[in-house]
């Protein structure tokens, strides 16, 4: 395929810049996919936007942006073994080296080759019109399932999906998620889904409340407060919920996940950054508690993700609160950098209704 295209790039001033390029051509193992849906991460909020501090892994190479990236593909390049020209797929945005201990098993999040790049950091992304995938990065995308679905998938409910493994989360679980931006509520939907039977959440945005409550996703949303573990405890007769998630980041919010989970319950910390203080004696040893940290998932569970998500007929395009067509970008990114809403797309245009 010849010609340009144009490619969102964040120079790190709180703007956005589109630029025309050249639609790249694949090479061996290498797919082009026609971008439908890609959403935008609170990590690229955080370490890229506003400004670019980002390192190692999360170093913004002044790439094209976005790391959650859905469509269709258009054009393969010789050696293709299973994602041919049509397929719908969804990218798993880190392309690790392939040979290293964590890629054999699967994260390439953690590949610890030189040769690692994630696409929307160290390689071109998804807010273009098209994308170069290199083929093993690839998931399926049913039919069932929409475009924005998957863009969801390929960051904030795959990471999600991957605590919750982690953790366990079953019909025995009274489950707490302390900021409920897109992974927090994702971290709710996918809890029901698994047969929780008390969720709590606790989130200080009004909109993202009204979400919340709008979609049923939480028995009750309690505000941020001083309070907020003795109101837990007496939500669930003074024990406390068997399993938490922090996606807020914060470190109250983190000590608040800690300290109002029970005796041997579990604490997922999955939001990125910042810092958290808390007492090990009393907060974690005495009562036998275990906190995971969780950073993105692997490939095979997030093809595993898909397959639930088609099995429990879930949506998770139901967070996407705002779409954008790519030349509005910089209004997109705004949006989520200012927090009031649920999870913000660029779409092509078929996909924008």
């Amino acid at each position: 395929m010849e010609g340009t295209m144009k490619g969102a790039y964040l120079p790190g001033n709180s703007t956005v810049v589109l630029k025309d390029v050249p639609i790249p051509k694949p090479g061996h193992g290498q797919v082009l996919v026609k971008m439908k849906a890609c959403t935008i991460c609170g990590s690229d909020i955080r370490a890229i936007y506003r400004e670019h501090i980002g390192k190692g892994p999360e170093g913004y190479q002044n790439v094209i942006a976005g790391h959650e990236p859905c469509g269709q593909v258009v054009e393969e390049g010789p050696g293709i073994r299973r994602f041919k020209k049509g397929a719908r797929v969804i990218v798993y945005h880190i392309s690790g080296c392939g040979v290293c201990h964590d890629c054999r098993m699967g994260y390439m999040i953690s590949c610890s080759s030189p040769l690692r790049a994630a696409y929307g950091w160290q390689r071109d992304g998804g807010m273009a019109e098209y994308i170069l995938c290199d083929e093993k990065d690839l998931v399926e995308l049913p039919d069932s399932l929409s475009y924005a679905d998957g863009a969801q998938v390929a960051c904030g409910f795959g990471t999600v999906y991957e605590a919750i493994t982690k953790v366990g989360v079953s019909g025995n679980d009274a489950v707490l998620v302390v900021g409920l931006g897109p992974v927090g509520l994702a971290a709710l939907m996918l809890c029901r889904a698994m047969g929780a039977n008390k969720l709590y959440g606790i989130e200080g945005n009004p909109v993202r409340i009204e979400l919340a409550k709008k979609l049923g996703l939480a028995d009750k949303v309690l505000t941020p407060a001083d309070s907020n573990v003795d109101e837990i405890k007496a939500l669930t007769n003074g024990k406390g919920v068997e399993r938490a998630f922090d996606a807020s980041a914060s470190d109250p919010g983190r000590v608040t996940a800690i300290r109002a989970t029970r005796q041997w319950g579990k604490i997922a910390l999955v939001g990125e950054g910042g810092t958290v203080h808390f007492n090990p004696s009393p907060d974690i040893l005495h009562d036998q508690k275990t906190i995971y940290g969780s950073w993105v998932t692997s490939i095979w569970l997030m093809e595993n993700l898909v397959e639930e998500l088609v099995r429990w007929n879930m949506h998770p395009d139901l967070l996407v609160t705002h779409r954008f067509p790519l030349d509005k970008a910089s209004e997109a990114y705004k949006l989520m950098a200012d927090g009031n809403c649920g999870k913000v797309a660029i779409c092509a245009d078929e996909e924008l209704k």
